[in-house]
């Protein structure tokens, strides 16, 4: 049941975050260990913007009805998928970086300093300072980008200006080189008082590993047609909506999307056989938290250091046009739809109407 609900929402995200280290494969937790904050949050970047626009997503397929009082339940689920853009792939940052003992023994060597000279050893103990890390370009994959595609870390001053060191992180596993990232949730829906309707998505806390902790996922939304407070009904059905979701990856990740806007829908058919042609705007935030810790290790792999890293990852998408097809045969209503915005994706959804 636990494996299910993980790979259920979050699929290959959350199911590349927990499946064990083998020989040849890190964890992502294991992946960012590598990686200080400017270059995680480059690294990341794609992941928040997308797993974002695909919560955002899916919330309404029709305006619900004008009614004082009514009683309209919706029971499914919902799923979305969101494009990632071609230059999502690829990152090219300029920020810090402390290196690991192994790291700037490399840099030296290449730049033709003896790493056990006076020189050398002021030189390693600058590189691998915590406390003083050192100004770099940092250019290489995203965690959707090619799996060849290595992170080069390359010095900008001092004498190794220019030396440049690969760190074995690319594309990561089964999300290197994706085109777009899917999702899915369980949804619900029940009005309609004064006009209002409430949405729910919703799964079980579920216990991921003893290290990261528990995932767990809540969202909720409330959409009202101000239609109820007109004497005459409008030619079309109208909505303003509200949306907020909480999902937390254990300790590593903690994402909060809101949104608000407007939909319009028109039936077209009779109550058990109809046609709802719908669309939408919305306004809409997305934001990640991540926190790991930043290890630096010895010639021998061994940790000397560690640091915990904590930054906050802002979504690209800050508004959206959803156009879509709603489709209600007796007690069954599917609906798709496509969403314009920085990225685009496409949600549909089944629900079993009572």
């Amino acid at each position: 049941m636990k494996s299910f609900f993980i790979s259920f929402f979050t699929l290959l995200l959350a199911f590349s975050v927990t499946q064990p280290a083998m020989a040849q494969q890190r964890t992502l937790e294991e992946t960012l260990e590598i990686l200080s904050a400017d270059a995680a949050k480059k690294y990341l970047s794609p992941i928040s913007s997308a797993l974002g626009s695909d919560l955002n997503g899916g919330w309404f397929h029709r305006a619900p009805e004008a009614t004082k009082i009514g009683f309209d339940l919706e029971i499914g689920f919902v799923v979305m998928g969101s494009f990632f853009p071609t230059e999502a792939q690829h990152f090219l940052t300029e920020g810090t970086f402390v290196f690991s003992d192994q790291e700037a023994r490399f840099l030296l060597n290449q730049a033709g300093v003896n790493p056990g000279s006076v020189q050398g050893q002021q030189l390693l103990g600058i590189l691998t300072d915590p406390n003083n890390p050192s100004a770099v370009q940092i250019s290489g994959a995203t965690i959707i980008g090619s799996s060849t595609d290595s992170i080069i870390v390359k010095m900008l001053t001092g004498q190794l200006g220019g030396q440049a060191v690969k760190l074995p992180v690319a594309g990561f596993g089964d999300l290197a080189d994706v085109n777009v990232l899917p999702l899915a949730a369980p949804q619900f829906s029940i009005g309609t008082f004064w006009g209002t309707q409430a949405t729910f998505r919703w799964l079980p806390s579920v216990e991921l590993s003893a290290d990261l902790g528990k995932f767990s996922y809540f969202g909720f939304g409330l959409q009202h047609n101000p239609g109820i407070w007109f004497g005459d009904p409008l030619p079309i059905d109208l909505a303003v909506g509200f949306y907020t979701q909480n999902l937390e990856i254990g300790t590593l990740f903690t994402t909060k999307t809101t949104a608000f806007g407007i939909n319009a829908s028109k039936r077209l058919g009779w109550g058990a056989l109809n046609l709802t042609p719908y669309a939408g705007f919305l306004i809409e935030n997305s934001d990640m938290q991540v926190a790991y810790d930043y290890v630096i290790r010895d010639s021998n792999g061994l940790p000397i250091s560690t640091q915990n890293i904590t930054f906050e990852l802002e979504a690209e998408n800050k508004s959206r046009f959803t156009i879509g097809l709603s489709l209600k045969l007796l007690l069954f209503n599917l609906n798709a739809d496509y969403n314009f915005g920085k990225y685009n994706s496409f949600t549909a959804g089944l629900n079993f109407i009572i």
